[in-house]
């Protein structure tokens, strides 16, 4: 694991993230767009987190922190790499930052019907929440 880096996102990643979702990335996002990454770097530009092997994009997670909790978004890994430490780094990455910025506890977005994203999210320590549901509204159509 030792070629594996790990590294924030910059705007000229922009559409190799978007492209990487749709082949890695369980499910879509009403913010899956240029608009909507756009304005997660512009908001908080070390929230996005690359991890790449010989310079290709091998997974992705947004660990995202409102200064209240700490949100872990699209921990995605290409299929080609899954298996071989990319989303452990990536979670590893998105907790020391979490910790940096003196957040206490990180919550996961995970679709109910992923049951291998179950497993490595449990693998990694995260356990589902039965007391909570998610509610939600878009904003815009």
């Amino acid at each position: 694991m030792d070629d594996l880096r790990i590294r924030t996102a910059a705007p000229a990643d922009l559409d190799t993230v978007l492209a990487f979702w749709k082949e890695a990335a369980e499910g879509t996002s009403i913010s899956d767009d240029r608009g909507g990454v756009a304005r997660l770097l512009d908001r908080d530009p070390e929230s996005l987190l690359l991890a790449e092997r010989d310079g290709e994009l091998t997974g992705t997670v947004i660990a995202g922190f409102d200064g209240w909790r700490c949100h872990l978004y699209r921990l995605a890994v290409h299929p080609g790499h899954r298996r071989r430490g990319v989303a452990t780094a990536l979670l590893a990455a998105a907790e020391e930052r979490f910790t940096a910025l003196g957040g206490r506890r990180g919550d996961a977005m995970v679709l109910d019907e992923n049951e291998p994203a179950h497993r490595a999210w449990g693998a990694a320590g995260y356990a589902r929440q039965p007391q909570w549901s998610r509610w939600v509204k878009p904003l815009r159509p």
